[in-house]
């Protein structure tokens, strides 16, 4: 050692730096660590069995000493493929088997050792953050990134008057049927069983509007035959409802004052049984398919299989189609009924008229369906399910509701949706199969079931926390999560781990829909319902630059942004009934339409948002700074949902800015509107130096300067 000593000693401070710096192990540069699932660092991104699949690890420059990729429990060290003037770029290859691929990266540097998975760099290794894909998993290219428009029918516009819900065509839930005259009034508390006249001619009526929106996808609530406004109680799986199409054959008359009967119910009765209807409205339904397809758009359709109606020609718990011809008895009529096994009926001494059978939650008007004990009716939904994404009608596909509730069993549900997807994908291949669903989705999204879940863990409730403090129905207000970035991230990490990536480049990522409060309204942050509060206090207290940071979010995330009918036009409401309001036609906020307009233009037009990866940059109280970036496009989201000014040093370097290059602002917005003036900030020594203004979301993008 002392030998040593003295050769440093006569050493000159340029020959003792290079000591140092030869003899000394490099700090292993945490921020620096990177890959995904991306096209960026895995290629292919949806490989078959056979395939060679290529994976590629990031580090700072010259700062790994080793780096291993471990696939399915064997290690095999990666090697250097390019380097850039910051990073390391590693590289390693493995066969794709029969069985889904579980890997993780494994870092030394410095007598470090460190492991990176989905959770990022960790000392300790958590395999359920582990990376995952499925052979031969692959979703629909169409639906990667594209624009989904949530439409409830009802609500949306009034194409043809002829065949609007009456007064009193039908009994609902024990009151009968409301036509509204007035568009603009607000849902009742009770609002089930009144029309608006939202139809499918209504929609078609503003095709120009969507495509001029941005929209890609048009997602349809229920439309098949059904009693209640919203439609999740389907009367008849196999028809439109004429309501939503044509009527071709009115006969019958509405139900007098005195009469509660839906026997007696003839006009109904012959608007929803009568096959000419039926057809007519199939037909056009084909039609509006091939509108929209002109249009270069997509339609897909809200499937209930966990339950149907008190009302399904099956149960025909009102006696609708009892007497009528062409159908057989249903299972609450006669014993002998070929759809009595449809379902689960405790007592099986109560015939005719039976009505102790299992409802959904325990709701008579929501028949559970019984899959376990039929399985004419289990092959017969394969066939609904096959039927409307196949010629004549070539839906794109489906949205399922409740998709975890069906069965009885989580064994015997996988095996359904299994057999579902095989049967959707044989007749559709480039059909899309996503799920309501609220908790880990994990095990129905490893390529065999759904190919994707409405994404409220992983989307919509830690936006709705961290920007407005609010649980989604607007029940509660949690001050401890506004604002915290750390939950936000937290959230995120967790929840997004749980997808394939295939699944994360499809997920529906909404701000709000037919469920939960309006976004906007939660941003006034305040707890309530209608009978709370009042449904015009919904509208009080908002704030629209919340929203537009909310919107700047949702248009540069992994995944497919889903706008619900009428957010984009500055419409509120608290949860059920009153988030299903009518679209304010000519009552529209024109520059929050316009704002949606210019941001998913953008959205459309830069790779780095459709396909790149996602970092994060900076995390501050109401503060968030990430990146979306390929090899060769490099975009940073800033986010300051606080009444204050917020000045950030952002690393943008962690995406892979350079000194070359400065940041240009492609749009801002605030509370009174949004710009996009191309404002220039330098970047020094990869740092972005910016002050935030108050409730305001920035998206910048890396451009080269000019010399």
């Amino acid at each position: 050692m002392e030998m040593v000593q003295n050769l440093i000693r006569n050493l000159s401070a340029a020959e003792k730096l290079q000591f140092y710096s030869y003899h000394t192990k490099p700090v292993l540069n945490f921020q620096a660590l990177f890959t995904d699932g991306s096209s960026n660092y895995m290629n292919p991104v949806e490989p078959k069995t056979g395939d060679e699949v290529t994976v590629r690890f990031r580090t700072a420059r010259e700062n790994a000493e080793h780096v291993f990729l471990c696939v399915n429990g064997e290690k095999k060290e990666m090697q250097i493929a390019s380097k850039t003037e910051r990073f390391d770029f590693y590289e390693s290859s493995f066969f794709m088997g029969t069985e889904i691929a579980d890997y993780y990266f494994e870092i030394h540097s410095g007598g470090t050792c460190c492991y990176f998975n989905k959770k990022g760099p960790a000392r300790d290794l958590e395999p359920f953050f582990n990376y995952k894909v499925t052979p031969g998993f692959s979703t629909p290219d169409w639906a990667k990134g594209a624009i989904f428009y949530q439409i409830y029918v009802d609500r949306f516009a009034n194409g043809d008057t002829s065949n609007d819900v009456l007064n009193r065509e039908y009994i609902y839930i024990n009151q009968p049927s409301k036509k509204i005259d007035d568009w603009y009034r607000y849902p009742e508390e009770m609002d089930v069983r009144n029309f608006y006249g939202g139809d499918l001619q209504g929609v078609l009526d503003h095709l120009d509007y969507l495509k001029g929106l941005g929209v890609d996808v048009i997602y349809l609530n229920p439309i098949f035959v059904s009693p209640s406004n919203h439609k999740y109680d389907i009367q008849d799986y196999d028809y439109i409802d004429p309501h939503y199409g044509k009527i071709v054959v009115d006969e019958g008359n509405t139900l007098p004052d005195w009469e509660n009967n839906n026997m007696n119910a003839s006009k109904y009765i012959s608007r929803v049984t009568d096959k000419r209807n039926l057809e007519a409205s199939n037909e056009f339904f084909i039609h509006f398919v091939e509108e929209v397809h002109k249009k270069g758009m997509r339609v897909i359709l809200d499937g209930v299989f966990n339950h149907c109606g008190s009302f399904n020609k099956w149960m025909d718990a009102e006696r609708i189609y009892e007497n009528q011809y062409g159908y057989e008895k249903g299972a609450f009529v006669d014993a002998n009924s070929p759809y009595r096994h449809f379902f689960k009926f405790y007592n099986q001494n109560a015939w005719p008229y039976n009505d102790d059978y299992d409802g959904w939650w325990g709701h008579k008007t929501l028949p559970k369906l019984n899959y376990e004990e039929s399985r004419q009716l289990y092959d017969y939904i394969l066939n609904v399910g096959r039927k409307w994404v196949s010629s004549p009608y070539n839906a794109d596909g489906w949205r399922l509701d409740v998709a975890a509730d069906l069965g009885q069993s989580e064994d015997f549900n996988h095996q359904f949706w299994r057999d579902f997807r095989t049967a959707v994908k044989e007749a559709n291949p480039e059909a899309i199969i996503l799920a309501e669903h609220y908790e880990d989705a994990g095990s129905w999204l490893m390529g065999d079931q759904w190919d994707t879940i409405m994404n409220y863990s992983a989307f919509m409730e830690p936006v709705t926390w961290f920007l407005t403090g609010m649980e989604k129905h607007s029940d509660e207000r949690r001050g401890d999560l506004l604002g915290n970035t750390q939950a936000f991230v937290d959230a995120m990490v967790y929840h997004m781990s749980r997808f394939q990536y295939p699944s994360l480049m499809v997920s529906m990522n909404e701000l709000s829909n037919h469920d939960h409060s309006r976004f906007l309204t939660r941003t006034n942050q305040t707890v309530g319902r209608t009978a709370s509060m009042g449904a015009e206090a919904a509208n009080q207290n908002v704030n629209k630059g919340i929203m537009r940071a909310a919107v700047m979010i949702q248009m540069t995330w992994p995944g497919a942004p889903t706008l619900y009918y009428g957010d984009e036009a500055g419409l509120c409401g608290w949860t059920d009934p009153d988030n299903r309001r009518t679209y304010p036609w000519g009552r529209e906020d024109q520059n929050l339409i316009q704002y949606h307009r210019d941001i998913i233009a953008i959205h459309k037009d830069e790779e780095a948002l459709m396909k790149g990866s996602l970092k994060y940059l900076y995390g501050g109280f109401k503060v968030i700074g990430y990146g979306r970036f390929t090899d060769t496009e490099k975009m940073v989201v800033l986010i300051n949902s606080g009444f204050d000014e917020a000045r950030v040093k952002v690393s943008v370097w962690e995406v892979g800015v350079t000194d070359d290059e400065e940041m240009v602002e492609v749009i801002m917005s605030n509370e009174e509107g949004y710009t996009m003036e191309k404002k220039v900030h330098p970047v020094t020594s990869g740092v972005l130096d910016i002050t935030l203004p108050r409730v305001s979301a920035i998206l910048l993008k890396a451009v080269e300067i000019e010399k």
